[in-house]
């Protein structure tokens, strides 16, 4: 199956050997009722909160809930006085580290259910179309999980101690449940990720690595996957802590796997996040704004609309970033982008486009560059005041078109002149072409006739 093949996609080569696990626990053939820890003496809560942890590591059957009630509803009470014991460290768990964080393993870490797209054998499934899907053992993984962020953040946990049991391994496995289709899952993963990425300074470069990995399977295998925009929310965050000059590793890491997610035709799903990872790069140090602009160009989509109004957003965040000496480097390239939007037929990606020169700094940057990026959009303008069908896009056009007479009116003049010089020109070639076709077209008729 697709999913049960996650863990050994995972893994490579670059992997330490695993560290020995936990010895299994002896687990219960029942889930029976055990007194609360609160109502036995210290001596018994030991063994007791031993017991509770055994009991919770039997796993429920939801798929047959009614039958099954009264053992899920025991596990639920018993993980609930996990919760709270882990949360008040009002009982030293630290003895238990190893049973606890196995029993967190054999609750949490699962084959995945296959996806609705393919219980539905469709590849073109719109996964914002389907129903969201919650997982059935959700009130005791809920628990599951609040105890393992407990467990994290707790002072009472020894980083010495309990990276012995939260190593890369678990690390691994946890990256895997991203792909989860239960929303309330990712939330609780990236939270836990996030705690485990500050508090567990030994495993920080290897999650980056390891999430790293994630992206580059997403981008250039299955282009499925449902956590990219909690990975990037991680992310996010770890980007806003780079210290300056920037590590060559992070400059690789935006080249090679943040500007390719701007490709799947998933983007929609996580673009928000990718945007602002992206421009944290630009703002941490601006001589990355040239090759973020020309990757951007790369990946632009030419028939997904929707999608590149998100691309004409982002990229706007990004230039006001951006100083003039890395803008100069990429400004042909860009304007001659720009100036295909400007005369889209689609009217939101028009008008998206001709927004750019509301913002100030943007206007900075193409008035210093003024020489260079009217002649290349001119034809652009002069076409939308002609032909464009929609009137918003006409207005903005005039707006633009009015700003740069204003900014050198003899250069605006100049492009005037080139440019009806140049229609003038492919007029006079068009009458060429139709006279030479009319000639052809009576030789041939005299052909027929003889």
């Amino acid at each position: 199956m697709k999913h049960a093949s996650r863990a050994a996609a995972a893994a490579n080569s670059d992997h330490p050997p695993p560290s020995p696990s936990p010895s299994p626990l002896p687990r219960p053939l029942v889930i029976e009722q055990l007194p609360p820890l609160r109502e036995v003496s210290s001596s018994e809560r030991p063994s007791l909160f031993l017991r509770k942890i055994q009991l919770c590591c039997v796993l429920c059957d939801f798929s047959d809930a009614s039958n099954n009630a009264n053992a899920i509803e025991i596990k639920r009470q018993t993980l609930y006085e996990l919760v709270d014991v882990v949360q008040s460290g009002s009982f030293k768990f630290a003895e238990n580290q190893d049973e606890l964080v196995n029993m967190i393993s054999i609750n949490i870490f699962r084959c995945l259910p296959p996806a609705s797209h393919e219980n539905t054998a469709t590849e073109t499934a719109d996964p914002e179309e389907d129903e969201a899907f919650l997982e059935p053992s959700w009130p005791h993984l809920q628990l599951v999980y609040e105890i393992l962020l407990r467990y994290i953040v707790s002072p009472e946990t020894d980083i010495k101690n309990a990276k012995r049991y939260i190593d890369h391994i678990f690390v691994l496995k946890l990256l895997e449940l991203f792909d989860s289709e239960d929303m309330r899952e990712r939330e609780y993963l990236k939270t836990i990720l996030h705690r485990i990425y500050g508090k567990f300074m030994v495993h920080r470069p290897f999650i980056r690595k390891a999430i790293n990995n994630v992206f580059y399977r997403f981008i250039f295998e299955t282009q499925r996957h449902n956590g990219i925009a909690e990975l990037l929310e991680i992310l996010g965050s770890i980007i806003n802590g780079f210290a300056l000059p920037m590590k060559e590793e992070h400059k690789l890491f935006l080249i090679r796997a943040l500007l390719p997610l701007h490709k799947p035709k998933s983007v929609l799903a996580y673009h928000n996040q990718l945007a602002y990872c992206i421009v944290q790069f630009v703002e941490k140090d601006n001589r990355l704004a040239e090759p973020v602009i020309r990757g951007m160009l790369k990946y632009w989509p030419v028939t997904n609309c929707q999608k590149e109004v998100l691309f004409l957003g982002e990229l706007e965040e990004v230039l006001e970033s951006t100083q003039p000496a890395e803008f100069q480097k990429c400004m042909i390239s860009l304007s001659r982008r720009l100036g295909q939007c400007l005369n889209s037929p689609h009217f939101q990606i028009a008008e998206r486009a001709l927004y750019l020169w509301n913002n100030e700094h943007i206007i900075s940057l193409v008035a210093q560059n003024r020489s260079v990026i009217l002649p290349i959009i001119f034809e652009a303008l002069e076409k939308n005041m002609q032909s464009h069908w929609n009137q918003a896009v006409h207005g903005l056009t005039v707006n633009v078109r009015k700003m740069f007479m204003e900014m050198d009116a003899k250069l605006f003049e100049e492009c005037q002149r080139q440019y009806l010089e140049k229609e003038a020109s492919a007029g006079e070639l068009e009458e060429k072409r139709e006279l030479t076709w009319k000639r052809l077209e009576a030789v041939a008729a005299q052909a027929v006739v003889g």
